[in-house]
């Protein structure tokens, strides 16, 4: 990433997390070849996830790596979950070098723990129903949690456990990983492979196939 870029989203990070204090982290990640292993070039309040410079890229940045949609649009105010548990307000905003390309993303992520706690308490006081919630995504900490994590949900986008999977179903699986980052991770093609039973030739072939549009054979 160009110095002065650095500099300057550097500086924002510091303004926002002050303006907002020790419960906003904000994260600063590049977007290059080495991000799939080590994207975090600053942060503030790290203490929030538990990261810190150096470390590897969330699931929205192994997502932008390799992509050049300069049309990709902001993820405002959605919910993440740090490995400790805690529950982040958290919006990730796209950061365009001179020639359109992504070059960085902003990440601001705001521990809303404690409110959700008074929340809670709140409605469960005032009210009879259960209120319902989507599961928040998990922040990794590095690239190991994330490829177990992006299985999982690839699991569970087909919704039923492998030894009952069939090659579609595999396959359904396989495009999911493959459009969400995973196989830029170091040897993800073996744990994938493992995961579902298949030679690593057949992983590929899959992939193939998903490029095509085809259905496998």
């Amino acid at each position: 990433m160009d110095a002065r870029l650095l500099d300057m989203l550097g500086q924002i990070a510091k303004g926002i997390a002050a303006q907002f204090g020790p419960n906003c982290e904000v994260v600063v990640h590049e977007i290059s070849d080495k991000s799939a292993y080590s994207s975090i070039v600053a942060i503030e309040n790290g203490h929030v996830s538990g990261r810190k410079i150096g470390d590897g890229p969330s699931h929205v940045v192994l997502e932008q790596i390799g992509h050049d949609d300069d049309q990709v649009s902001d993820q405002l105010c959605y919910l993440t979950r740090t490995k400790d548990g805690k529950t982040l307000k958290s919006s990730s905003v796209y950061i365009h070098d001179e020639h359109g390309k992504v070059a960085a993303i902003l990440g601001i992520n705001y521990d809303i723990s404690m409110m959700q706690m008074f929340e809670n308490t709140l409605h469960e006081f005032n009210s009879v129903d259960a209120q319902t919630r989507k599961e928040p995504e998990r922040i990794t900490l590095n690239v190991a949690d994330l490829l177990e994590d992006l299985i999982r949900q690839a699991d569970e986008l087909v919704g039923k456990p492998v030894a009952l999977m069939t090659k579609d179903d595999k396959v359904k699986a396989i495009r999911y990983l493959s459009k969400s980052g995973a196989l830029m991770i170091t040897k993800s093609g073996d744990k994938i492979a493992k995961h579902f039973g298949i030679s690593k030739y057949t992983l590929y072939s899959y992939l193939d196939n998903s490029k095509t549009g085809g259905e496998p054979t």
